[in-house]
């Protein structure tokens, strides 16, 4: 990342623009620093001398049953937080899961099912479970982001989750948000089945199969934190974010010197089939390259949206994206029938040397008819085997898709400007920064419950700044543009709670009135931000509630890159919060301290 070390202040400015179409207000708060105060919230926690050691899993747990076309029903999980002792690279910590298992429990639902979930907390440090994409719509109090939505589950406590799918359909994951709990394993996939079939000309498949993918940190995430946070920074410079050691596959990676790494996930294939790959990078800062050894992949989705079919040879996934692809098992390239499924770990946003590092995570496609004496794959190791198709594109973060489904943006009527930074501020700690705000959580409510207490003024209409609270508060259903510079010189993958945006403008500099693509922009919830270039989100404010738009790296979220949609307070004023939800804001800060 990118530090501003010299002292500024910046004035607050604002443009009005009168068009014929509608009347573009482009608001450009910025503050001086003078004044911030940042508050960093660390739990005491008392690690048991005797930890239950995690779960091992089935190659079955990844693979989805086949509930699509089942009547609308509601579907009842039950979720214990809780710590183990874990070794998922071969490496033993203590580590934080869902029900025993890394990564937790795989939801599968349809899309007009209900979904009621359990969660109990025996961590000795409040938690809660965020769902990754979904709406929401009409129970923002549900969308599980602790000092946003929500307080947190405190120590011991219980909630219970209990929504709809609405329009969302697709893969996407469910994980605590609250401080950096899901980099410990605290995630997990989540599928929702669409009631409309695609068209028939799209592509079909017989299996459909979860591939999650990760970094993977041999110390725990609060440690790390610490050092992140700390004076001396870490490797000995303020604002590195920790680099992992290895990475995961379905929980599954692999560290040590190449003859000690012995343990792949393994899927078992028919030949002749067609299997979709439905790809999370549950991580928590690297982008993660996936391939499969000699076999060409269809990219069909990305984060629910489907696309035209395309032929790659590898995608590049970004933290919190998901893309589907199909694979096709026609290979005869291995003598022994295995080949090797590949989550590289991308290094770009690496700034030190971590010793021992394996970023070269594999696991392994086996032919249900292949030798049976056969433990790997018997082909020429190479760091890039290709796939031996014409034509097939590397997919990343900068690659343009094409949805399937053309749903051109409307015209948008307001325009607001955002920066993205870090500062070192006055104590000497570097934040990340939404213009000059680094966000915090409220004491004692979460921001839902103080706009719920007063719709009216806990907020001005348009941009404004409440105690380490950077919102944008549109009162009317209104098509806003939110434009956004990266100043970092890190990339950035951006995630928007409750909303899912057109990308309208994208590209390297500044936003300096460049051409909007509005034709067929991809809609999405995550989106990759490139350092020093910027990107243009074009969204509808129809949906009550408060909406988290931050960094999804786990180290810049917690270090405050974050701001918040204020959509429609009158309506979120009406929310009917559980009584359960409200009663662990009282309690909730007491488990909490101040860290500066």
């Amino acid at each position: 990342m990118n530090v501003f070390r010299s002292p500024f202040v910046w004035l607050a400015s604002s443009l009005f623009i009168l068009t014929p179409i509608a009347f573009i207000c482009l608001f450009r708060l910025e503050f001086g620093l003078a004044l911030l105060r940042h508050r960093q919230y660390f739990d005491d926690v008392t690690i048991p001398s005797s930890l239950p050691k995690l779960r091992p899993q089935l190659e079955s747990a990844f693979t989805l049953e086949k509930i699509a076309g089942q009547p609308p029903q509601t579907r009842v999980y039950d979720f214990a937080v809780e710590m183990v002792k874990g070794a998922t690279d071969g490496i033993s910590r203590t580590m934080l899961v869902v029900n025993g298992q890394y990564p937790g429990p795989t939801i599968e639902a349809n899309q007009h099912d209900r979904l009621v979930v359990h969660v109990k907390n025996n961590l000795p440090e409040t938690t809660s479970i965020h769902w990754h994409g979904l709406f929401q719509n009409g129970t923002n109090f549900y969308d599980g982001t602790a000092g946003i939505t929500e307080c947190g589950i405190p120590p011991g406590g219980s909630l219970i989750y209990n929504f709809t799918f609405g329009a969302f359909s697709g893969t996407t994951w469910w994980h605590s948000p609250y401080s950096t709990q899901s980099t410990d394993g605290v995630s997990g996939a989540l599928v929702v089945h669409p009631t409309l079939l695609p068209p028939l000309d799209f592509p079909t498949w017989d299996e459909d199969v979860v591939v999650q993918v990760a970094d993977w940190y041999h110390d725990s995430s609060e440690d790390l934190l610490v050092d992140y946070f700390s004076f001396s920074g870490v490797a000995g410079v303020q604002g590195n974010e920790p680099v992992p050691d290895s990475g995961t596959i379905n929980g599954i990676g692999q560290w040590g010197a190449p003859d000690e790494r012995t343990s792949y996930f393994k899927l078992t294939v028919q030949r002749n089939k067609t299997y979709r790959l439905r790809i999370i990078n549950t991580g928590s800062l690297a982008s993660i390259r996936f391939s499969v050894d000699w076999h060409p992949l269809t990219l069909i989705e990305a984060d629910g949206i489907l696309l035209k079919p395309t032929l790659v040879e590898a995608v590049t996934i970004t933290v919190a994206q998901r893309y589907s692809v199909l694979l096709h098992t026609t290979a005869t390239s291995s003598p022994n029938g295995l080949y090797w499924m590949r989550a590289a770990v991308q290094e770009n946003m690496f700034r030190y040397q971590q010793p021992g590092q394996n970023r070269d995570i594999r696991g392994i496609i086996q032919y249900f008819d292949a030798s049976e004496l056969a433990t790997l794959p018997d082909l020429p190791d190479s760091s890039n085997p290709g796939t031996g198709a014409e034509g097939a594109l590397d997919v990343n973060g900068r690659t343009i898709l094409t949805p399937l489904v053309i749903e051109p943006p409307p015209e948008s009527s307001a325009s607001y400007y955002m920066t993205i930074s870090f500062q070192k501020i006055f104590t000497g700690r570097v934040l990340g920064f939404m213009n000059t705000t680094s966000w915090e959580p409220l004491q004692g409510e979460s921001t839902l419950m103080a706009v719920r207490r007063d719709p009216q003024n806990f907020a001005m209409e348009g941009a404004s700044i409440v105690s380490e609270q950077f919102m944008v508060t549109e009162d009317t259903v209104r098509v806003i543009d939110l434009i956004v510079d990266n100043l970092d010189d890190g990339d950035h993958p951006f995630h928007i709670h409750g909303l899912r945006p057109w990308i309208v403008a994208a590209g390297p500099g500044r936003y300096i009135g460049q051409p909007l693509d509005k034709p067929n922009p991809l809609r999405r919830d995550t989106f990759l931000v490139p350092a020093y270039s910027h990107f243009v989100l074009r969204l509808v404010t129809d949906n009550p509630g408060v909406w988290a738009f931050h960094c999804h790296i786990s180290w810049h979220a917690a270090g405050g890159l974050l701001m918040q949609i204020n959509s429609l307070p009158s309506k979120a004023a009406q929310f009917d919060i559980p009584e359960q939800i409200i009663s662990h804001c009282r309690t909730t800060p007491s488990t909490m301290k101040r860290r500066h």
